[in-house]
C-alpha cells in the first residue's frame, strides 16, 4: 500500500497538467453586454448576459440605479421602461445593452404612455373605425341604428371628414391637451343650436343624422378624470324618469367645458375598451329638441394613438 501512494501522486500531477493544457483560454477582444429579464407585477428580475465585463452599472429608467451584476428591482409605477446595462472590462472599455419594458400596463397607463411619457399620448378618432363602432340609442344595450365603416365621416359619407384630424392628449399627471385643427370639433346639431354655437361645417347627410362640425375654443389648463369601475347615470329618453344607469363601467369625465371627440350636453363617457393603441368610447347625444336635454343617441367610436 505504500508503494501505492507516490504512484497516486504522479496520476494527480499527470492529470492536472493534461487539464491545463486542454484548458481554452478566453480569446481577447472587446467586452460584450445583454440584458434578459423576467417581470412579474411591477417587480422586474434581471440577469447581464456578459463576456469579459467585470463591473455592471444598470439604469431602471424611472432614475434607479443598481451596480449588482443581476439585480431585481420594483417599479413604483407601472408604465413603459428603457432599461440600460453599462458593463465595463478590466481594461476600462465599456459597452451597453438597452431593453424596453412594459410594466403592469394599467387601462391609466396605456391611455396616458405612463410616468416616463414627458408629453404624454395623443389620440384621434379612426377612420378605419371598428367592427363594432355605430350610432346607436342611448338605451341600456346601445342598440345599434347604423354601423360606422370606414372613412363614415368623411367625404364619401356624412362629409364630415374634418372629425378625424382633432387630436386628444392624456398625460400620467391628469392633465389634458385638446388640439382641435379646424377650429372647432365633431357636435351634435341640436346642441350646437341651442348653446348658440357657430356651425363651421355641416351637410344634408350629417343634419340628417343630427351631427355637426361647431366652432369650439380649448381649455387652457384642463384636467381628465378616469374612473376604473362605476355606477354611471346619464339623462336619456330610455330611463325610467328620464335617467338610465350603466352599472360597473369604466368611465372619462373632464373639467370644465372639455370633452373628447363629440361635443354634446353630456360630455362624461364610457370607456368599452382600451389597448396600446386603440380605444373604444361611447359618446352620448341630445338630438331631439322635444326632450332635450335627454340624451337620445350615443356614437360608438374608435380612437387611435397618433404615432
Amino acid at each position: 500500500m505504500k508503494k501505492l501512494i507516490p504512484f497516486a501522486g504522479l496520476l494527480i500531477v499527470v492529470g492536472m497538467a493534461l487539464f491545463q493544457s486542454c484548458k481554452k483560454e478566453e480569446p481577447a477582444g472587446p467586452p460584450k453586454a445583454a440584458i434578459f429579464y423576467s417581470i412579474d407585477g411591477k417587480q422586474a428580475a434581471f440577469t447581464a448576459l456578459t463576456k469579459r465585463v467585470v463591473t455592471y452599472k444598470w439604469d431602471f429608467g424611472d432614475g434607479k440605479t443598481s451596480a449588482d451584476k443581476d439585480p431585481v428591482h420594483v417599479y413604483t409605477d407601472g408604465g413603459y421602461y428603457k432599461v440600460t446595462l453599462t458593463g465595463t472590462a478590466a481594461d476600462g472599455v465599456s459597452v451597453s445593452s438597452e431593453a424596453n419594458l412594459a410594466v403592469a400596463l394599467t387601462p391609466y397607463v396605456l391611455m396616458t404612455g405612463g410616468p416616463t411619457a414627458a408629453n404624454g399620448k395623443t389620440w384621434k378618432l379612426s377612420g378605419a373605425h371598428s367592427s363594432k363602432d355605430a350610432f346607436a340609442n342611448a338605451d341600456a344595450t346601445f342598440s345599434v341604428v347604423a354601423p360606422l365603416s370606414t372613412g363614415i365621416l368623411g367625404d364619401a359619407g356624412v362629409g364630415l371628414g374634418w372629425v378625424y384630424d382633432d387630436q386628444y392628449t392624456f398625460k400620467f399627471d391628469g392633465s389634458y391637451v385638446h388640439t382641435p385643427q379646424h377650429g372647432g370639433s365633431f357636435a351634435g346639431l341640436v346642441n350646437t343650436m341651442v348653446t348658440g354655437k357657430t356651425i363651421l361645417k355641416a351637410t344634408e347627410t350629417s343634419q340628417q343624422y343630427g351631427l355637426c362640425y361647431a366652432a369650439y375654443t380649448p381649455q387652457a389648463g384642463a384636467t381628465f378624470t378616469y374612473v376604473e369601475k362605476e355606477d354611471f347615470t346619464i339623462g336619456s329618453v330610455y330611463g325610467a324618469g328620464g335617467a338610465l344607469t350603466f352599472p360597473g363601467v369604466s368611465t372619462l369625465d373632464f373639467s370644465g367645458t372639455e370633452f373628447i371627440g363629440f361635443m354634446d350636453n353630456q360630455r362624461k363617457v364610457i370607456i368599452q375598451e382600451i389597448t396600446d393603441n386603440t380605444m373604444r368610447l361611447v359618446l352620448f347625444m341630445a338630438a331631439a329638441p322635444k326632450y332635450f336635454p335627454l340624451n337620445t343617441h350615443a356614437l360608438i367610436l374608435t380612437f387611435e394613438v397618433v404615432k
